[in-house]
């Protein structure tokens, strides 16, 4: 199994405080302190991962159904009133879709993935709260929203991005591991 992008990360947990701002499509936090930290530009191939994990029909465009799907499919059902004003951001032809162009320039607009993002994904991970995420904390979570990924898949992905040896992956070889693909922007 390979070791999953950022962008893949972030469809995959989404945050708390989603879409803070409308036109938030992949970033989550509250923008107050966002630009004090750097931020990275991920490469086209990572975005396109992540717009067709959205994308569920494969008709290159995602529809408020697959949108809302996501949502519910990550636990975030409250976030679904949050639809319209995302769609409003998002859809810049007025189709009722968000293309894959769509998908880039809102996220281009935003700036690329903060590091407070990072950190957030990390939070969603450590589902325990010890600020360490165990192989059983990505199992459960890639679980949860449909992953096709065993335990032993899960562990593998561990090993390889503990540096330190201790079995488990805490928030320094989480952002190396999320950032390694990315250009600092």
């Amino acid at each position: 199994m390979s070791k999953p992008s950022f962008l893949e990360l972030q469809y995959n947990l989404s945050k708390k405080k989603f879409l803070s701002k409308p036109s938030r499509l992949l970033s989550f936090g509250n923008g107050q302190n966002d630009s004090l930290l750097p931020s990275y530009q991920p490469n086209q191939a990572e975005m396109k991962k992540v717009f067709d994990k959205f994308d569920s029909n494969r008709d290159g465009k995602i529809s408020r159904e697959e949108y809302k799907a996501m949502l519910r499919a990550l636990g975030k059902e409250n976030m679904i009133r949050e639809l319209s004003k995302i769609f409003r951001a998002a859809d810049l032809n007025g189709d009722g879709y968000i293309d894959f162009k769509e998908f880039l320039e809102v996220h281009k607009k935003e700036g690329g993935v903060k590091t407070m993002d990072i950190q957030r994904a990390f939070r969603d991970f450590d589902s325990d709260g010890d600020g360490k995420i165990s192989a059983e904390e990505v199992f459960e979570l890639l679980k949860r929203i449909g992953e096709k990924c065993s335990l032993g898949d899960c562990r593998k992905m561990v090993r390889a991005v503990d540096a330190n040896g201790d079995g488990v992956i805490d928030m320094d070889e989480f952002i190396t591991m999320m950032t390694r693909t990315m250009k600092l922007g």
